[in-house]
């Protein structure tokens, strides 16, 4: 199926009607035949109507992973909460150097959700699926009273595979390497916010959610050899880069030169207060690589539109471990703090 494919099911059958609460094993049944399966799989293929599912694994190096989004509203600028669900996971699966095999899907659905609404969501999900070359293979339905799921919740957990000699984990990074940041930051959580709070910037903002796992792959295929990588999703820029000189117990300096802020982004953030490094993405990265490989990372990278705007930031340093230090504009330097909560909560 092509990544235009549209859901066999047309919106047009579900005029008006409703998740109902108590209708038990036969509403889930429905959804699965006419709703889900057709929009994940096609309907000759039945695999995602399983409780579990049996996939192929010709390894014993496996990756696993599982998230769960509740993000308001469902539906924002770039996307929804259909395919930031299959893109999430994905991208998790991504950042441990492992290639998405299979996901398997959960929602709790809110009595009176409509029915077009949620054949929408399915469908983008469909779709996020097959533009990653990944399966929907299995899962389950719940549904609760009004008021108590803020339209739906979905949880989805994945399966990847590793290649021999991959090992992508903060332990690797050493002083010297690069970190490369993939692209323009805060897209993601700004065009969600837009939406929430009714407010226009002066330019379209879209949600950066995108696949990763592709140039993952074509980067391990060029033989760069990644040290680590982080998805700059909760937490944004600053949590991710935390978390990688936290977990290789080095320092690492960023430059605020370096990191590419979409204007419109920059002055949503000086409205409402908020510091771009801490907004959330769904389609950035960070890694870390040797000087030896950064110029290999840059040319793969940049060749993919999720990848536009490409640039190293910073580098490694044997200093202040586990703290990372933003140099500014103006010569200064400063720590960067992980975030302890979230600035913009129910944005994935």
């Amino acid at each position: 199926m092509s990544p235009g494919w549209v859901c066999p099911v047309p919106l047009r059958s579900y005029p008006r009607v409703t998740i109902a609460h108590g209708g038990g094993g036969q509403l889930t049944a429905d959804l699965i035949d006419h709703l889900f399966r057709p929009a994940f799989a096609g309907p000759a293929d039945s695999a995602a109507s399983n409780d579990s599912a049996v996939v192929d694994a010709p390894t014993s190096r496996v990756a696993f992973t599982t998230d769960s989004y509740v993000v308001q509203p469902l539906e924002f600028p770039g996307g929804s909460i259909g395919d930031l669900a299959v893109n999430g996971t994905v991208n998790d699966l991504a950042m441990a150097g492992a290639r998405p095999v299979a996901l398997s899907a959960a929602f709790v659905l809110e009595e009176g959700l409509e029915m077009s609404r949620l054949a929408a969501i399915a469908n983008d999900m469909g779709v996020a699926a097959r533009a990653a070359g990944v399966r929907i293979v299995a899962g389950d339905t719940k549904v609760v009273d009004a008021g108590r799921a803020d339209g739906m919740y979905v949880t989805t957990s994945g399966v990847g595979i590793l290649d021999e000699g991959v090992d992508v984990r903060p332990e690797r990074i050493r002083p010297g390497d690069a970190i490369v940041l993939s692209g323009p930051i805060g897209l993601h959580g700004i065009a969600v916010l837009s939406v929430r709070e009714g407010l226009r910037f002066g330019s379209d903002i879209r949600s950066d959610t995108a696949p990763l796992h592709r140039i993952v792959a074509e980067l391990l295929a060029a033989g760069v050899d990644i040290h680590a990588m982080r998805d700059l999703t909760r937490g944004g820029a600053a949590g991710g880069l935390c978390e990688l000189a936290e977990g290789a117990g080095l320092g690492i300096v960023i430059d605020d030169d370096a990191i590419v802020v979409p204007e419109s982004v920059a002055s949503a953030c000086s409205l409402f207060g908020l510091d771009p490094m801490n907004v959330a993405n769904e389609g950035r990265f960070a890694l870390a690589v040797s000087a030896d490989d950064v110029d290999d990372a840059l040319a793969v990278i940049s060749s993919h539109p999720a990848g536009a705007g490409v640039a190293v930031i910073g580098e490694v340093v044997d200093a202040h471990p586990g703290v990372v230090v933003r140099r500014t504009r103006i010569g200064a330097q400063r720590v960067v703090d992980r975030p302890m909560g979230e600035d913009l909560p129910r944005i994935c």
